[in-house]
């Protein structure tokens, strides 16, 4: 198990990758809420600090479970698995997918083609829940681990790729 805290256990969550958000989101309310900074206003220094640093894991734990790449990196690391944020894929295949997306996506900030991008965005998602579906099946069993550990470098990939994706539409669209 990884040194770090278990963020599922801090909303009362079974460690899942399939988490449901909406109940993510009430916990996470009434976590934040009883250690909201105004409620410690007039306590200790020592009492302000824990509170404003349990507020900032539990955003922290949040952030990360809402997010499928993250919350898989989080699981990984639960079973002794970190993966690294900034890693090469070792996976031809998936390397030239990856050039002909980046090619893809020069071509239509030089074309300033701003539905080509909406385009693009929606066979990106696509792409990014077919993934999301992969590492769910992929992280039930104990033996593919080093699959599911493969696919998250190539989740990490698609959410970098999706942010470019998005600067470029709004440096289109003004």
């Amino acid at each position: 198990m990884s040194s770090g805290p278990c963020f599922f256990a801090l909303f009362d969550l079974k460690p899942s990758f399939e988490v449901d958000l909406e109940q993510l989101n009430v916990r996470y309310r009434e976590q934040v809420r009883q250690v909201h900074p105004d409620r410690f206003a007039s306590a200790s220094e020592r009492e302000q600090r824990q509170a404003l640093e349990r507020s900032a894991l539990l955003n922290d734990a949040y952030q990360t479970l809402k997010n499928p790449t993250r919350r898989a990196r989080h699981l990984l690391a639960l079973r002794g698995h970190d993966v690294p944020l900034e890693i090469t894929v070792q996976d031809p295949d998936f390397l030239l997918q990856q050039m002909q997306w980046r090619e893809e996506l020069e071509e239509l900030q030089q074309e300033r083609d701003l539905a080509g991008v909406g385009s693009f965005k929606q066979r990106l998602r696509s792409a990014q829940q077919s993934m999301n579906e992969s590492f769910a099946a992929l992280w039930d069993d104990q033996a593919r681990l080093a699959d599911a550990e493969r696919l998250v470098r190539r989740m990490q990939f698609l959410d970098k790729l999706s942010q470019e994706v998005r600067q470029l539409e709004e440096r289109l669209d003004d």
